[in-house]
């Protein structure tokens, strides 16, 4: 039953990796990787081959049963799994590294029994989404369900992708997940390039298909719909980001990511805010900014205001007016808010509107026109005028070109006239 095994293969190497002779004690070969380990960390800019080079010689030469085979068979009979020595599955070289320390890792700052998730795990991308929310939403806070597609472990293989539990090395890659391909671009110059391997998709792992789980297919995750409830609370701004802490995509060996959803709110038809102030504007006829006004305005929570005038009070135009704690909530205060502005606009009468009667009626109220006072000689004595309607911004505009097209014309007046000399 050993037919295959009796046929040699290298039994030198993991010694030499570590440094030590085929003779070492479990104490030697210990010393041998403590050394060698901390050297190689790539936390610490070490060579990562190198790393799970000496990972993978002291997990075999640690183990009294895997050495044996290993001294008597070589390296081919323990990726092999004949007699019991573990089918060519080696642990994470990370994991090796903090189980000997004590499960602490670099990232605690030392090797003497700080805290650590018994494995160094890489960290999944984090999953960002815009969630569009009204200002009537920002104001009263507000919650929504959202359904999310992600990728999760399979329940039935806890995320190992085989039946048994078990995956192999892959070869085509010798388990670093990347392949590098070389090719020569000139003469004595060549390209060397690396690549995702095909094989194992870059996992350094095959499974072989009698193996495979028979929910997730080999792929260690399957889809699932997640339900998020997302609680907008009251003030929260543009742009704020509300975050549900490892609930993106599960990946084996992998700290999830989160979903973090940034707030993004439309523009309301009448409210516009800054900061936590509200503003809003209103226009007034010249009889409400003469003599008085009062509407209703309502509010972001439905809330009915009556905005009133004060006697005699006269409105100008572009006028602004505040009322304390009726602008926005203050996030995470939410019995505090800022203030509501009301800029006034006032609209004036059309032309024409007032007969000559009238005019001198309004005379008689309003404050005496400035006018008035322009004697009989000094009227005689002005040239008459004529004045028309004018769109200023469609004036400037037109002087802008013609600016423009005078300097253009000045340079080219200006550029040298280069004649032909005729022999």
């Amino acid at each position: 039953m050993f037919a295959r095994a009796q046929r040699k293969s290298d039994n030198t190497k993991y010694y030499e990796t570590l440094g030590v002779p085929k003779s070492a004690s479990q104490d030697e070969l210990k010393k041998a990787y403590r050394k060698a380990a901390i050297r190689n960390h790539p936390d610490k800019g070490g060579d990562p081959e190198k790393f799970k080079e000496l990972a993978q010689a002291y997990e075999v030469l640690s183990d009294p049963e895997k050495r044996d085979i290993y001294d008597k068979y070589g390296e081919d009979a323990l990726k092999e799994g004949i007699g019991g020595g573990g089918g060519g599955s080696f642990h994470n070289p990370f994991e090796i590294f903090e189980q000997f320390f004590g499960g602490s890792s670099f990232g605690g700052g030392s090797f003497g029994g700080g805290s650590s998730r018994g494995r160094r795990q890489n960290r999944g991308e984090d999953v960002v989404h815009s969630l569009k929310v009204s200002l009537e939403d920002l104001y009263n806070g507000t919650s929504k369900k959202l359904s999310l597609s992600r990728n999760a472990l399979c329940q039935k293989c806890k995320g190992k992708g085989s039946k048994s539990g078990a995956s192999g090395r892959c070869y085509g890659c010798q388990g670093t997940g990347m392949r590098t391909v070389t090719r020569q671009i000139g003469l004595g110059m060549i390209q060397q390039m690396q690549h995702v391997c095909a094989e194992c998709r870059g996992s350094g792992e095959v499974i072989s298909n009698k193996d495979k789980c028979p929910q997730c297919k080999g792929n260690k995750v399957v889809q699932e719909k997640k339900v998020l409830e997302v609680h907008v609370e009251k003030g929260m701004q543009r742009g704020q980001k509300i975050v549900f802490a490892g609930e993106a995509d599960e990946s084996p060996d992998t700290v999830t990511g989160d979903i973090i959803f940034v707030l993004q709110h439309k523009e309301h038809p009448k409210f516009k805010r800054k900061n936590d102030d509200l503003y809003v504007e209103r226009t007034l006829s010249l009889t409400e900014a003469l003599c008085g006004y009062q509407f209703v305005l309502t509010h972001l929570d439905g809330r009915q205001l009556l905005i009133k005038s004060s006697p005699s009070e006269v409105v100008k135009p572009g006028q602004y007016k505040a009322i304390d704690d009726e602008g926005m909530p203050h996030h995470g205060r939410p019995f505090m808010k800022g203030r509501l502005y009301i800029k006034f606009n006032v609209e004036f009468p059309e032309t024409g509107v007032f007969s000559p009667d009238q005019c001198r009626a309004l005379e008689k109220i309003l404050p005496p026109s400035p006018s008035n006072h322009i004697s009989d000689m000094e009227l005689d004595e002005c040239e008459e005028t004529t004045m028309y309607d004018v769109n200023i911004e469609e004036e400037m505009r037109q002087q802008r070109l013609q600016r423009q097209q005078e300097a253009y014309d000045e340079d080219e007046d200006a550029a040298p006239r280069v004649q032909c000399v005729q022999q």
